[in-house]
């Protein structure tokens, strides 16, 4: 798992491309998230009531002047913190298993829901391999709907509008950095959500900690 891990690198950016409809292939899971409602409206439910129940990835880009730069994230569902991340300049499955082994390391997981769109990283063998042997559950929305992942996707508009749009970006190291530097000490540390009760997402899990161990 460490050596895994240590391939995690950290590059990152916005918008990536979508493929063509029905362009992705066969889905290796079912879609865990969505619900139907009383009008028989399929949506997605983002919600869980403890610490690594459901987890949401998805993948990003953004270009510098060296070229572009990708990150695949993790966030936890129930603090909506970043649990784990990889950057990279190629948008591969490797990718994706990085960002994977990251938050394993990090969580040490086990029966969490990961979901994410039906994207080619998120399907390889390799990808899907990684996730049942470290008792992780997949599950992926429809082609690209709109709505399957909103709750990732928010992260990185967020992402998109205090990073990576604030200026252009010579080198991709320096994109990196700075993208880092936001996630840890300012999204994960300082950042208050009215979800979270105008708590930061380490300070929602170090009070839920605090009351369990008590």
């Amino acid at each position: 798992m460490h050596r895994l891990c240590r391939i995690a690198g950290i590059h990152a950016s916005h918008h990536r491309k979508r493929s063509k409809p029905g362009s992705t292939g066969p889905t290796p899971h079912d879609d865990l998230l969505a619900v139907v409602d009383e009008h028989g409206v399929i949506r997605h439910e983002f919600v869980a009531d403890g610490p690594n129940k459901v987890w949401l990835w998805d993948i990003s880009e953004h270009p510098t002047k060296e070229g572009k730069l990708y990150i695949c994230a993790f966030k936890e569902v129930w603090s909506n913190k970043i649990v784990g991340y990889s950057i990279d300049t190629r948008m591969r499955s490797s990718l994706a298993r990085a960002a994977m082994c990251n938050a394993i390391a990090l969580r040490s997981p086990e029966g969490t829901v990961c979901h994410s769109d039906r994207g080619g990283q998120f399907r390889a063998k390799r990808t899907q391999t990684l996730l049942r042997n470290n008792s992780l559950i997949g599950s992926m929305g429809r082609s690209y709907g709109a709505g399957d992942n909103a709750s990732m996707e928010s992260f990185f508009s967020l992402l998109q509008k205090n990073v990576l749009n604030t200026r252009r970006w010579d080198t991709r190291a320096e994109l990196r950095l700075a993208i880092v530097s936001w996630i840890e000490t300012k999204y994960n540390r300082r950042r208050r959500q009215r979800g979270l009760g105008k708590l930061t997402p380490v300070e929602f899990e170090t009070i839920y900690t605090d009351a369990k161990a008590a």
